[in-house]
């Protein structure tokens, strides 16, 4: 007796040492970024850091007024309420209606609740199966006849049925012992599920960025409607002032005609803007999760944003563990390792084993007193023997696939550092602009109030009069725009290196 649980033991821990092993490869973590910029070249983000102004409501305004410094702070972390920078209530309001009620991040959400009940779904493998089973059955046999003459006689004796009940359960184990397909399917469900939670990062991001990037659009077609509309009050005073001239005779008809074209021509750039600045407030809508015409969107200033003291940029390195993106692609690429595992387990035996308890009585209530007792243990083993190739086919498809998602999680980073090189050069570009419009704008306001006072003055003529009007008009949209894409581009490196997500609970850990 002391000498039988040895065997039992060492049968035990046989299976568990099958169970447990698993082939196919085990998955590594993608060799991270060892450089610390982000640009080859000699101002990048080692170099020291960015000056970039900070444009002001009005672009006279600004032309006036030298705007305020910001730096990049390399290697600072990102917060999660990263457009909170801008200082904008309503922005940060809006934003705040975007994340409880957008219908893609809703969707985001209940796709990675069912990814995580895929990998609980995985696990039961590692479990036995019990069921329950209950049946009745009723059967019988028919009586013997035989035929005399013209009649019929019946004979023997009359029908017999019956009825059977039965009770019981039924369990099944599959070892998978030799490949460990489980443990490679639930390795690949988990990834899948963490692929989701990263995709609800992404989606986050998206839909973070895209609403700061909607009311940057709206504040900049109002502050271009408004300088047209200026540029319109002064084409009407050059046209009032030509017309006088006319009268007087110290000026042609074609004078006037050009005056009058000037006018008509700034006029028509106004319904452009102004449906800009609609679908601008329509987009913004739908972010928020609410039809045009259910919710308007505010009336943004571009003097209720305030660009940061500094813009927080992460580190290379850093970067590949903060951007979902590549997060979501490392992923998918542990997915597809866990594939190559399953597949080549295939082409392993696998064990199963069952047993059945049941109880079987001729009534219902017979089952729990006076009943047969029924039952049944066994095991199986399955070996693939010819599968016309398809298990090896499987196997290479598996490592095909793993190899194509290595190059697609390669192109995803090539990416992401490029969007972030490409942020910080516009940050550079964008001082260098603004400072050019803002002493091209003080120029061409300077001459345009020669010209008036020449042409007044019977010196100039109306062309060259309406040519100095054209440049200032050009010069001031221009100055509008350089405006509006420092705030964009400030913006744009804050979502490329990650927008903070991982400091919220927008996507919680499994």
């Amino acid at each position: 007796m002391s000498n039988r649980p040895a065997p039992i033991y060492a049968a035990a821990s046989a299976a568990w040492l099958l169970v447990s092993c698993a082939v196919g490869p085990n998955f590594e973590q993608p060799k991270t970024a060892n450089s610390t910029v982000y640009d080859s070249s000699e101002a990048s983000a080692q170099a020291p850091p960015a000056i970039v102004r900070s444009p002001q409501a009005a672009a006279n305004d600004a032309a006036r007024a030298p705007p305020a410094n910001l730096k990049l702070d390399i290697g600072a972390d990102v917060p999660a309420q990263w457009w909170q920078l801008f200082k904008s209530e309503d922005l940060d309001h809006i934003v705040r209606l975007a994340i409880n009620d957008n219908p893609t991040l809703g969707s985001a959400r209940a796709t990675l609740a069912e990814a995580r009940e895929a990998v609980t779904v995985a696990r039961a493998g590692y479990l036995p199966h019990l069921a329950a089973t209950a049946g009745v059955q009723r059967s019988g046999a028919g009586a013997a006849s035989s035929s005399t003459g013209a009649g019929v006689q019946r004979s023997g004796v009359g029908a017999v049925s019956s009825t059977d009940y039965s009770l019981g359960l039924s369990a099944s184990y599959s070892f998978n012992a030799f490949g460990g397909a489980t443990r490679r399917l639930v390795e690949q469900q988990q990834a899948l599920a963490d692929t989701q939670r990263y995709e609800l990062a992404a989606a986050y991001l998206t839909l973070t960025g895209g609403v700061v990037t909607q009311a940057l659009t709206i504040a900049s077609a109002r502050l271009q409607i408004a300088t047209t509309l200026e540029l319109l009050a002064d084409d009407q005073k050059n046209l009032d002032l030509t017309i006088r001239m006319f009268d007087v005779g110290a000026a042609a008809r074609t004078d006037v005609l050009t005056a009058e074209s000037q006018l008509a021509t700034d006029e028509a750039s106004l319904p452009t803007l102004r449906q800009q600045l609609s679908v601008a407030r329509h987009a913004l809508a739908v972010l928020v999760g609410h039809g045009p015409a259910e919710w308007s969107a505010p009336d943004f200033e571009l003097g209720q944003f305030t660009l940061p003291a500094a813009v927080p940029v992460s580190l290379p390195s850093t970067l590949l563990r903060q951007r979902p993106d590549i997060l979501a692609a490392e992923q998918q690429l542990h997915a597809a390792s866990a594939g190559i595992g399953i597949a080549v387990a295939n082409e392993y035996p696998s064990i199963t084993l069952s047993g059945d308890l049941t109880r079987d009585a001729l009534t219902a209530a017979n089952l729990f007193h006076d009943f047969e007792r029924l039952w049944s243990v066994g095991g199986a083993l399955t070996q693939p023997i010819f599968e016309g190739g398809a298990l090896r086919a499987q196997s290479r498809a598996a490592r095909d696939a793993f190899a194509a998602q290595a190059d697609a999680y390669r192109e995803v980073v090539l990416t992401a550092f490029g969007q972030v090189a490409d942020s910080l050069r516009a940050l550079e570009h964008d001082e260098d602009r603004v400072a050019a419009f803002r002493h091209a704008l003080r120029i061409a306001g300077d001459s345009l109030a020669l010209q008036r006072i020449s042409y007044a003055a019977g010196k100039t003529t109306v062309l060259q009069l309406i040519d100095a009007e054209r440049t200032y008009s050009q010069v001031m949209l221009g100055m509008a725009s350089a405006q509006v894409q420092q705030f964009e581009d400030a913006a744009n490196l804050l979502v490329a290196v990650g927008g903070g997500w991982w400091n919220t609970s927008i996507a919680p850990a499994g």
